[in-house]
């Protein structure tokens, strides 16, 4: 039976969206992933661009509240952000709970190279946490 790890920050726009398609991409076969937000709005077009620009294809995620998780069995909660993790430091039901903060690229300034930079650094950052974290079980 497959762990079900749900992935948690602010939006459940950009860092938690990538987060999911990456750990459902390198091992899906042993997790099912997903993905929440304390304050979901959308997925960021960068975030679907640079998951892209690895062959993810994340266009069918959409952002969505964790009171939809509340009751799905959760195993692990992963809070990719400080906010997240202080609005819900404890997930009801999670068998465990892990924290990796990661810088938020919706903020970043510059032109759109620039922004579109830092979102493949943070990508860049969520796959090698992942692939370090969340071996084969």
């Amino acid at each position: 039976m497959k762990k079900k790890v749900l992935f948690i920050c602010t939006h459940n726009s950009a860092r938690s969206q990538m987060a999911e398609g990456l750990l459902r991409h390198m091992f899906g076969e042993y997790y099912e992933t997903y993905s929440a937000g304390t304050a979901p709005s959308r997925v960021s077009p960068q975030a679907i661009e640079v998951m892209r620009e690895i062959d993810i294809d994340i266009t069918k995620q959409r952002s969505k509240s964790i009171d939809e998780f509340y009751n799905a069995g959760i195993d692990c909660v992963v809070t990719v952000c400080d906010h997240a993790r202080e609005a819900c430091p404890v997930f009801p039901g999670a068998k465990e709970s892990l924290h990796k903060g990661f810088e938020d690229p919706s903020i970043s300034k510059g032109s759109e190279e620039e922004i579109v930079a830092a979102y493949r650094r943070v990508r860049d950052e969520i796959r090698n946490w992942i692939k370090d974290t969340f071996i084969q079980p």
